[in-house]
């Protein structure tokens, strides 16, 4: 079983559309969140000392894919699950699973890489292979 790791939301007025319902982007913004909030409880450093310390900007998404199966509302509290389905030699799929209580409300896949400057483009990122000390934390 890959680890899991739990990230909760409270929903605000101001993340709903007139209709009083979550605006779709929001679930993309609490999953990225949810994503960095993966690596952390796992036990690695936040981006901003892996760039200092090994020159990882961090892991951009690639693909994206977004499954709404109920709607959400403000004051309501939503839980996200979060853990990598795949890994890969350079990338790796990290799933989302939002839920309202017992009640699943969205499932995110994301497809996200490790990426550092490019030494020859430094406005450019490239991937890396996926760190080993990394990868045996989150698994």
């Amino acid at each position: 079983m890959a680890r899991s790791t739990t990230h909760t939301v409270t929903v605000s007025f101001g993340d709903c559309d007139p209709a009083g319902i979550v605006f779709f982007p929001n679930f993309s913004r609490w999953m990225d969140t949810a994503s960095l909030s993966f690596f952390m409880q796992c036990g690695v450093p936040p981006w901003r000392e892996l760039v200092k310390t090994r020159g990882i900007v961090g892991t951009p998404l690639l693909e994206i894919n977004t499954r709404f199966l109920k709607a959400v509302t403000y004051g309501e509290t939503i839980a996200i699950s979060t853990w990598v389905e795949e890994w890969r030699e350079k990338v790796f799929v990290q799933l989302h699973r939002v839920m309202r209580g017992d009640d699943l409300v969205c499932e995110g896949r994301e497809v996200r890489a490790f990426v550092e400057r490019d030494p020859d483009h430094p406005d450019r990122l490239r991937a890396i292979p996926v760190p080993g000390d990394i990868r045996v934390l989150c698994s």
